[in-house]
């Protein structure tokens, strides 16, 4: 992981509670996957109980709308630099087995689809360069 590192998610504020949560919560897995360094950390507090970390970095939850976020992905994809993009599909929602997802995604043209959510990891510059006039998800 680069030493300069920032992370943000962005969610489409109109979907529902439980969408948002679970939008949030699958690209945060995707986000820490795919940079292992994130959180592959465990602290043990003084009675020994040991846990794993959530982020050694803030995770901004900012707020944009389907085609904004779209046009982000987009605008980020060509990124050459060690980066992580995880993008939450809203067609991934009707799908209910990973391998129907596999075999689909194949088919489908991002920048023809709703997006309901976006995760980016990299550089601080560019990560900032991306979402800076975003607002926080209130």
């Amino acid at each position: 992981m680069l030493p300069d590192t920032r992370l943000a998610i962005v969610i489409n504020p109109e979907l529902p509670l439980g969408l948002i949560a679970n939008t949030a919560g699958a690209i945060a897995i995707g986000l820490g996957a795919r940079f292992p360094g994130l959180a592959a950390r465990q602290l043990a507090d003084r009675d020994d109980r040991t846990i794993d970390i959530s982020s050694n970095l803030p995770v901004p939850i900012l707020q944009a709308d389907a085609d904004t976020i779209r046009a982000l992905m987009l605008k980020a994809l060509p990124q050459p630099d060690e980066r992580g993009i995880v993008p939450f599909p809203a067609f991934a929602r009707s799908l209910h087995a990973y391998a129907d997802y596999e075999a689909t995604f194949p088919g489908r043209d991002l920048s023809e689809e709703v997006i309901d959510g976006l995760g980016l990891v990299g550089p601080s510059k560019w990560v900032k360069s991306l979402t800076g006039s975003l607002k926080l998800l209130r």
